[in-house]
C-alpha cells in the first residue's frame, strides 16, 4: 500500500491562532491572503494582479480582479474565467486527454468543475463585501460526451434567485456552435464568516 507524505499545515490569517471569524466590522477575513497561502502551499506564486482581498471587495469586484482569469484549480484543469458581470459568470476551457477516464472520454468531474465554478462565481458576483459562499448542492446533467477533439467549451452560470442565506444558480456547458454538453443547477449557502475547516 502506498504511503503519502503528511500534509503541510495551512497558512494564512484564517489559520493563525487568535483569528476572529465573527465577521464583525474590523474583523473581515482577508481572502486574498488565504488565496496567496494556497498558491504557496502548491509551491507557486500568484500572478501579478491576483485578487487582493474579498473582505474589502464586492464579489463582482473580486471576480473581475482575477488577473488573466487564472486560479490554481483552473491552471491545473485547463480553464479560466473569461467574463464576469452581476449575476453571470463564464469560465472556458478545452478538454484534453489528461482529463480522460480509462474509457476514453473526458471525466464528468471536469465538466462539473467548470459548471460549479461558473454557477458559484455567478452567485459570488452578487455578494456585498464580507460575504462569501459555499456549495450546498450541485446537480449536473450530461448531454454529450466531451473529448479532446471537442474544442473550447464555455460554462455560463446565471443566478436564478439570491436570498439572504441561500442562492440558486443554473449553468450551461456549451461547445463550438452553441452545442450543449451539460447543464446544471446549484444551491449555495451565503456566509459572513469563513467556513470551518
Amino acid at each position: 500500500m502506498p504511503t503519502f507524505a503528511p500534509l503541510t499545515p495551512l497558512a494564512g490569517p484564517m489559520h493563525e491562532p487568535g483569528f476572529d471569524p465573527s465577521g464583525q466590522p474590523g474583523n473581515a477575513h482577508d481572502w486574498g491572503a488565504t488565496l496567496y497561502s494556497v498558491f504557496a502551499r502548491l509551491g507557486e506564486k500568484p500572478r501579478p494582479g491576483s485578487p487582493a482581498s474579498l473582505g474589502a471587495s464586492t464579489g463582482l469586484e473580486f471576480m473581475r480582479s482575477i488577473s488573466g482569469g487564472g486560479l490554481p484549480m483552473g491552471d491545473t484543469l485547463g480553464f479560466s474565467l473569461v467574463e464576469a458581470e452581476h449575476g453571470r459568470v463564464v469560465f472556458a476551457g478545452t478538454p484534453a486527454p489528461a482529463h480522460y477516464t480509462p474509457l476514453g472520454w473526458v471525466h464528468g468531474g471536469w465538466a462539473a468543475t467548470l459548471l460549479d465554478s461558473a454557477m458559484g462565481g455567478a452567485v459570488l458576483s452578487m455578494l456585498p463585501p464580507g460575504r462569501l459562499l459555499t456549495t450546498l448542492e450541485l446537480k449536473v446533467n450530461y448531454v454529450r460526451t466531451l473529448t479532446g477533439e471537442t474544442g473550447l467549451v464555455r460554462a455560463e452560470g446565471r443566478v436564478i434567485n439570491a436570498g439572504r442565506t441561500t442562492a440558486i444558480a443554473e449553468g450551461h456547458l456549451v461547445g463550438p456552435g452553441g452545442r450543449l454538453y451539460a447543464h446544471g443547477t446549484t444551491t449555495c449557502l451565503i456566509l459572513s464568516d469563513p467556513p470551518v475547516k
